[in-house]
């Protein structure tokens, strides 16, 4: 079978490690860099415009530029117009906001010629009648152009992990209700503040080892976290409610041969108002044998597990669950990329080493961008990002069949 091929939609000059969709403005943010090593590759967060060209093609552009300094974004969160960047062992907090600026410009009279902007003219008769009829009148032809224009400001830092060997921030979230910033690095501490005081609320030690990820529920309130050392917690506040066990529906496996890697809530489509929890896991040694990823769905409010299913043999790196919740997308170490059908956990979309090294980070486009249909005649469109510092758009059109597994 012929290779699927996928046309990078941005090259940055940095390796990228995280990207997010603001639906509010539009805008598709990316970052990334080459951390504190003196190699001359830059580190900064960009912010690109997104199009739809035609029925389910698109194009993107960058609009902006915000070098990071010393320092690489290996993850972020967005809402409200503001990026909270994990960077090294803080947080680092900007504040972004998209400008349109219509510019003027003329036909200014320059001895017997007209000198133009590039700028696209009025509607009107064009040609060198027109413009020798500007010229002879001595008349100044103004033009418009709409540009955007994308300011950055830095609000605060927060210390986010204290690890004293090698302090790294591994995960940032904002609550559902913008009230609360949620950050998880390699000391196992969760580290909650008020949003947008920066206050601190609590910190609590959630892992014996590293956290890899965590979510909050936006009905119960409910965080869960996972960490390297097997656990995947539920917490109410910093009070431990429960630890979850996937193996429940795989007796066969022994435990501890399988660490969690991420975990995403998300609203069920086919069942209205049911929220449900997917989690990803990997196996914690590699053998020659290669054994399956898995993913699990949980049900949201009791969290009992509902469905387990492999997900190839590839180790998982990034998981994402779509707006609607009806596509979980999966990227790989190896640089795969795949869309699953949340209800069934079946297989949709597949890109065997579409990037070629580690999938870092995954986004689903919402319906509506600045409240114009973004999706176009796709089901669903999906962003995906690697150390290789391209970004790539994965669609699935309307009528299509299901795909091949991993």
């Amino acid at each position: 079978m012929r290779k699927r091929k996928v046309v990078d939609l941005y090259r940055a000059p940095f390796p990228l490690y995280t990207i997010k969709v603001d639906a509010a403005t539009g805008l598709v943010i990316t970052a990334g860099g080459g951390g504190a090593s003196k190699t001359g590759i830059q580190n900064a967060v960009h912010f690109l415009d997104l199009q739809l060209i035609g029925k389910n093609q698109y194009s993107t552009s960058l609009l902006h530029s915000h070098d990071t300094e010393k320092r690489a974004t290996m993850n972020m969160a967005v809402g409200d117009g503001v990026i909270a960047a994990g960077q090294d062992g803080t947080c680092s907090l900007m504040k972004f906001k998209l400008c349109q600026q219509k510019e003027e410009k003329a036909a200014h009279k320059h001895g017997n010629t007209i000198e133009l902007s590039n700028a696209r003219r009025r509607p009107g008769k064009a040609g060198k009648d027109n413009l020798d009829k500007h010229a002879a009148t001595g008349e100044i032809l103004d033009t418009r152009d709409e540009t955007a224009h994308i300011t950055v400001t830095n609000l605060a830092e927060v210390l986010s992990d204290l690890n004293p060997r090698d302090p790294l921030q591994k995960v940032v979230r904002f609550s559902p209700d913008m009230n609360l910033l949620l950050t998880g690095g390699t000391d196992g501490y969760i580290r909650i503040w008020e949003f947008p005081s920066l206050k601190k609320k609590f910190d609590f030690k959630a892992h014996e080892e590293e956290i890899e990820d965590l979510d909050m529920s936006t009905e119960s309130k409910q965080l869960v976290t996972v960490g390297r050392d097997f656990t995947c917690n539920v917490w109410s506040g910093n009070q431990l409610v429960t630890g979850l066990n996937w193996y429940e529906t795989r007796p066969q496996i022994a435990e501890k041969s399988y660490r969690y890697m991420a975990c995403r809530f998300g609203y069920s489509a086919d069942e209205k108002d049911a929220l449900r929890l997917y989690t990803v896991q990997i196996p914690h040694r590699r053998d020659k044998k290669h054994p399956p990823c898995y993913i699990t769905k949980w049900d949201g409010k009791i969290l009992l597990p509902m469905l387990t299913s492999p997900c190839g043999t590839e180790v998982i790196s990034s998981l994402a669950v779509s707006d609607s919740g009806r596509f979980l997308g999966l990227g790989t170490v190896t640089g795969s990329v795949a869309i699953y059908i949340a209800f069934s956990l079946q297989n949709l979309y597949y890109v065997h080493e579409s990037h070629g090294i580690v999938v870092t980070d995954l986004v689903f486009l919402p319906n509506f961008l600045k409240g114009q249909n973004i999706k176009g005649n796709n089901k669903t469109a999906m962003l995906s990002v690697a150390v290789d510092s391209r970004c790539q758009v994965h669609t699935v059109t309307k009528g299509s069949k299901f795909g091949m597994s991993f």
